[in-house]
């Protein structure tokens, strides 16, 4: 049966395609199904940033067919899991929640407790796009790792 996961940041641009980007790269042959979506609907229809594009193309992530697209209540039935970015969009996630629903909702950095870190950074304000992918592989690697 196809897992289907849905990662969330706030505009769709930059910190959810990649996330989206670089596990489905690296989920190899398994059974799951990716998408990505903003909180806002600021992006919706344009391709990821261009910067951010850029250097997952560098590391061998193409990002280009991706858009973006805004978070919505539906989601919550169409995927098995939603992974926020940080504690804004997961509190953004949650309140969007229908009445009785039990879709699991978790933070990315939840899968990289070595790393230390409580959110992935968005880089479209701290300008460290390669940072931000170190730390969405490491994320990456553990979700892909939780389901072995």
């Amino acid at each position: 049966m196809t897992t289907r996961i849905l990662f969330v940041c706030l505009g769709n641009i930059c910190r959810s395609p990649s996330a989206e980007g670089v596990t489905r790269a690296l989920a190899g042959d398994r059974d799951v199904r990716f998408d990505s979506a903003g909180t806002s609907g600021w992006h919706v229809g344009e391709p990821p940033y261009g910067p951010m594009r850029t250097s997952a193309s560098r590391r061998g992530y193409d990002l280009d067919p991706l858009r973006a697209r805004q978070f919505e209540r539906e989601d919550f039935a169409a995927f098995d899991l939603i992974i926020a970015m940080d504690d804004q969009n997961l509190a953004d996630i949650e309140a969007l929640r229908p009445a009785g629903d039990k879709t699991p909702v978790h933070l990315f950095t939840d899968f990289a407790p070595d790393r230390g870190a409580s959110e992935v950074p968005d880089p479209y304000y701290t300008r460290d796009f390669d940072g931000t992918l170190d730390l969405v592989e490491d994320c990456a690697r553990g979700l892909l790792k939780s389901f072995d």
